[in-house]
């Protein structure tokens, strides 16, 4: 039996006789006179879907396009106003850095200028012993800044400690809240009568923000709120600076002396700027003299 034979029709042939088809149409409507408008209605009934097909088509990707372009705009500005905030907050940051550092200078201006008697030198803390708190410092400034062993150190609002060594371009600095430290001390009051104390660091105590007030005489009139600041007669602290506010008071066991606590004037939780007082209790000279 005779198989039948599969006649291919190549694309572009089927392409091409419909072309020759639709312009004998139209030729023949033109030679009978009759109108066109047919032969169009009947060109768009065919070609009027594939047209909105290609428009839809052409839509989608001019809509995606618009889409993706729509958010890689919106992602740069973004990115641009994330960059403008992280500028505005570092800003921010160096004007409250530059504000605290003015009030710090501001306080130390004071804190020269009330004791007039003094010569100073000022001095950045660079370093301090492993803690919380600044009891064992040390600051920028050494023997080529005039510094020397057994001078007073001064922060915001009085006495800081003493220098302990001092290096070429820094020294060591024991703060009285170290507990090593004692500082010969006195009320500070308008009467003739001074009652003398001694301040002793503990960092134990410090815990609660205090120091140890001691050796004061039974009946020495010393109240919560009064001035604590360094006695004329110590032997390394030049007298007058204070050291704090006594906090409480009460009579010891051997019921011959009173202790209690004090609130020094100085925060130790925070330290960045003090003042060196060039002055040593032992000369009382200049050390540039």
């Amino acid at each position: 039996m005779r198989e039948k034979t599969k006649i291919i029709i190549p694309l572009r042939m089927v392409l091409f006789g419909l072309t020759v088809f639709f312009v004998a149409l139209i030729g023949v409507s033109l030679i009978r006179g009759e109108t066109i408008r047919s032969t169009q209605s009947f060109l768009g009934s065919v070609f009027l879907p594939m047209q909105k097909g290609i428009n839809l088509a052409g839509g989608v990707v001019v809509n995606t396009y618009g889409n993706v372009s729509s958010l890689a705009s919106t992602s740069k500005e973004n990115k641009e106003l994330k960059e403008q905030v992280e500028q505005l907050q570092e800003e921010v940051n160096m004007l409250q850095q530059d504000k605290y550092q003015i009030k710090t200078y501001e306080e130390l201006l004071d804190l020269k200028e009330s004791y007039p008697d003094y010569d100073m030198v000022g001095a950045h803390v660079i370093g301090k012993d492993s803690g919380n708190w600044f009891h064992n410092f040390t600051i920028d400034k050494g023997t080529n800044d005039g510094i020397k062993e057994d001078m007073v150190v001064l922060a915001q609002g009085g006495l800081a400690g003493i220098v302990t060594s001092a290096g070429k371009n820094s020294s060591k600095v024991m703060a009285i809240i170290d507990d090593s430290s004692n500082v010969t001390a006195m009320k500070n009051s308008s009467n003739s009568k001074k009652v003398g104390c001694m301040v002793a660091g503990d960092l134990e105590l410090y815990k609660e923000g205090k120091l140890r007030i001691m050796y004061i005489d039974k009946d020495a009139e010393v109240n919560t709120g009064d001035t604590i600041v360094t006695s004329n007669v110590s032997t390394k602290y030049v007298g007058g600076i204070l050291i704090g506010y006594v906090d409480e008071v009460t009579v010891d066991a051997n019921n011959m002396s009173k202790s209690g606590t004090l609130v020094p004037a100085v925060d130790f939780d925070h330290l960045d700027t003090v003042l060196v007082i060039t002055t040593l209790k032992d000369t009382g000279k200049n050390t540039e003299e």
